[in-house]
């Protein structure tokens, strides 16, 4: 071995020892391409050289040779698993010492880094899409609590730009109720209900979350640099949820009234229930219902509450026009909600709540409540009403309208002459009795005996006080009671109405038979103590004796036996 090639195999072992220390794949190649020495990671590299995979490798050895500098190129290479990224690197040897002209290569294979990049990039694109797209307010501020960052859409319908560098604290309402408030907070915040201004001076409710950032100070310990949060917009869903809240608000308050006025079996007793429970639900000054009792006459039915300097609110519900709406009055001391109440599309009476004039304005919860009251009301008036009707039927004569025999004796007889019997006054009863009354309806047909009866009746009404009372008791007898009158004065009384009778004579089935009438007359003295059955005795049996004597006049009762007490 001559000295030229003892050299030469040195350099060979020295780029050997070279090749072995690099971590990827490296090769000694000539000019032409023969790989003269490699080193471990090469042999993937080498077999796609030898396949002529990599034709652009040569492409680099030549440019590194005519350059006499490094040259470096990428290569895509297809393979079984996918493209893979290959960076290659040509570096000429020293031709002084390498005559021969072999170049270094190596290779470094990019393929995950290179994937890494584009995830990253990716990822970066997508979140940048995200937060322009979003509807949420994404933030970062300085220790300061300064916005240094506004994500594009801006907040609060401001503008990126006009957020930057103005304090989070600015925007907050109430920020003393907030601590820490997330701007400046030194640690991680999670849905944190807030309230803000925002630029239409609108109050908005944000969800915000935030962390803080830190920063590493050589020697110290990490310092606080900052937070990043975002702010949700949940406005829509709050009022969605308060406003649920209210409606289910209304419809408890709405079921205690009803349950108030269905509790009462007493129909007379209904509306008294539902403007006490009315005016409590709503917390209102008082409440009053009208009834309907012709088409634009309103009468009280019922009212609770404080009633004083009401004189001017019949008179206001009585010139309502448009009953469709609630109407909303102002009095001298009240504000006051009107409404109709209905039933079958038929307006049937009014409901009124009134609070101080001092108080705020009615709130929509309060329109829409009693408006859902007035709807239940108006089903409640009706039944009163039907409770009356069937009541009046069952109190009154059906052909005359006067009180028939049961509300004469069982009602009214017993309440005058307890009332009597505190206040120590007297008074008549007449027991009147039709004479010759079959006569006229077996010669002129029962028309007109129709047509006496109601002759009778209209003449009693004439003769009696409004304070009096009349019933028909049955077929051709009536009975009257006179309130406060004295014993003379019902006997005056009395033959006046006899004179008055004859004019009953028109009737008359015969002329030898004339229409009239006969009256028993038994006064009621409180100090006799005399039971009612016993009056209604003396009467009948006055009126009796008048018929056996004739008929056509009256008799009065003589007085009670005086009860006796035995001594003891």
């Amino acid at each position: 071995m001559n000295d030229h090639q003892g050299d030469g195999q040195a350099q060979i072992q020295a780029s050997q020892r070279l090749l072995e220390g690099y971590p990827g794949a490296a090769m000694l190649v000539s000019a032409s391409g023969e790989i003269s020495a490699t080193n471990e990671n090469a042999a993937g590299v080498v077999s796609l050289l030898s396949s002529g995979d990599l034709p652009d490798v040569q492409g680099l050895i030549t440019q590194a040779s005519e350059t006499a500098a490094i040259a470096t190129g990428s290569l895509a290479v297809p393979t079984e698993q996918g493209e893979i990224l290959l960076e290659f690197t040509v570096v000429p040897n020293d031709a002084a010492s390498d005559p021969a002209g072999t170049f270094l290569v190596l290779a470094r294979d990019l393929t995950m880094e290179r994937n890494l990049r584009s995830a990253l990039v990716e990822s970066r694109q997508r979140y940048k899409d995200l937060v322009e797209v979003s509807s949420d307010f994404y933030w970062e501020t300085d220790t300061e609590g300064r916005f240094v960052f506004v994500s594009p859409r801006g907040g609060l319908g401001y503008l990126a730009d006009e957020l930057i560098n103005d304090a989070g604290e600015d925007y907050v309402t109430d920020p003393e109720s907030y601590t820490p408030l997330p701007f400046v907070s030194e640690r991680p915040l999670e849905d944190i209900e807030m309230w803000f201004r925002s630029k239409q001076g609108e109050t908005v409710c944000m969800l915000v979350s935030c962390v803080p950032l830190f920063h590493e100070q050589q020697g110290s310990e990490r310092q606080w640099s900052g937070t990043r949060g975002v702010c949700r917009d949940v406005t829509d869903e709050r009022r969605s949820e308060a406003a649920l809240a209210r409606a289910r608000h209304r419809e408890q308050l709405l079921s205690y009234i009803v349950s108030s006025v269905r509790d009462e079996l007493d129909p007379q007793n209904m509306l008294n229930a539902a403007v006490t429970a009315t005016a409590r639900a709503l917390g209102v000054a008082g409440c009053r219902i009208y009834r309907q009792s012709d088409p634009g006459q309103f009468l009280v039915a019922a009212d609770y509450g404080n009633i004083e300097k009401l004189e001017d609110l019949d008179t206001a519900v009585a010139e309502l026009e448009d009953l469709s709406e609630v109407a909303q009055l102002e009095l001298e001391h009240w504000r006051v909600l009107a409404v109709s109440t209905h039933y079958r599309q038929t307006v049937n009476g009014v409901i009124c709540i009134w609070k101080s004039r001092n108080d705020e304005d009615w709130t929509n919860d309060q329109l829409i409540l009693v408006s859902d009251i007035a709807n239940q009301l108006g089903i409640a008036s009706e039944q009163v009403t039907n409770h009356e009707r069937i009541v009046a039927l069952s109190r009154t004569d059906s052909m005359t309208g006067l009180l028939n025999r049961r509300a004469f004796f069982e009602e009214e007889l017993p309440r005058r002459v307890a009332r009597l019997e505190r206040s120590r006054q007297t008074a008549a009863l007449f027991y009147v009795d039709m004479d010759n009354f079959k006569l006229v309806n077996d010669v002129h047909g029962h028309q007109a005996g129709d047509d006496a009866i109601m002759f009778l009746r209209d003449m009693l009404m004439d003769f009696t006080r409004p304070g009096d009372v009349i019933a028909r008791l049955g077929g051709d007898e009536f009975a009257m009671w006179l309130d406060g009158i004295r014993p003379d004065v019902a006997e005056m009384r009395v033959a006046n109405l006899i004179e008055v009778s004859q004019s009953m004579r028109e009737f008359s089935g015969s002329e030898d038979r004339p229409l009239g009438i006969s009256v028993g007359v038994a006064v009621f003295d409180p100090d006799w103590e005399e039971p009612l059955d016993e009056l209604l005795a003396r009467a009948d049996a006055a009126m009796y004796s008048i018929k056996k004597a004739g008929k056509g006049g009256f008799h009065m009762a003589p007085q009670p036996a005086q009860k006796t007490t035995e001594s003891g």
